[in-house]
């Protein structure tokens, strides 16, 4: 199974207080090239989530300092962690643990001892959704930009009815074109139309 194709290798947190269980996942998770941290208890766990803002956690239901259900509620609660995708990852395997993994955050679910193909699967879920984020937040990141590049004429602009000069910000009074290209990025190619075309010619007698 391969991932998506990164630009960068994704960053990703592996929080167990489980040191064997740990390493298992670390070495599942190397033929990917990930950027593996690792964090044995809760509080360990959130200092590095809350610095180094990783794209995908896998967190341990039971830890000391902080259980994973708390990580999760931490994540979801925080604006610059709120869109990592974090799977849990715990022995229980009731309908209820179900329904509280997900309703403190977790965006997946794998019980222990987990099958190392579906693990994979998994991950490659998150992967995906991680991936896709970050795609999107580039996007509105340039979006933003050129929007912030695009300069509007808006307002009440006053113009003098004879000659058509714009009066601009510092009083002075400007050529209708230069004020224009000024304050937007319109730029003007000069002819003559038909009707004053007509009336030179008549005035120079052509």
């Amino acid at each position: 199974m391969s991932t998506p194709e990164l630009s960068v290798p994704m960053r990703v947190l592996i929080a167990d207080d489980d040191k064997i269980a740990a390493r298992i996942l670390v070495a599942a998770l190397q033929p990917w090239h990930f950027d593996v941290s690792v964090a044995h208890d809760g509080e360990a766990a959130w200092t590095h989530l809350s610095t180094h803002l990783p794209q995908l956690a896998i967190l341990d239901w039971e830890m000391p300092g902080a259980d994973g259900p708390e990580l999760c509620r931490r994540i979801r609660q925080t604006p610059a962690s709120a869109g990592m995708y974090v799977i849990l990852l715990t022995a229980r395997e009731g309908r209820a643990d179900l329904v509280i993994g997900l309703d403190a955050g977790a965006d997946d679910y794998l019980t222990k001892p987990f099958d190392r193909e579906e693990l994979r699967a998994r991950v490659h879920v998150g992967v995906r959704v991680a991936t896709l984020q970050q795609r999107l937040a580039d996007r509105v990141r340039e979006l933003q930009q050129a929007l912030s590049d695009v300069r509007q004429l808006e307002g009440l602009i006053s113009i003098c009815s004879y000659c058509k000069r714009i009066r601009s910000e510092e009083q002075n009074w400007e050529q209708m074109e230069r004020y224009i290209s000024d304050h937007s990025h319109v730029h003007f190619s000069h002819g003559v139309c038909p009707a004053c075309f007509e009336k030179v010619r008549r005035e120079f007698g052509a």
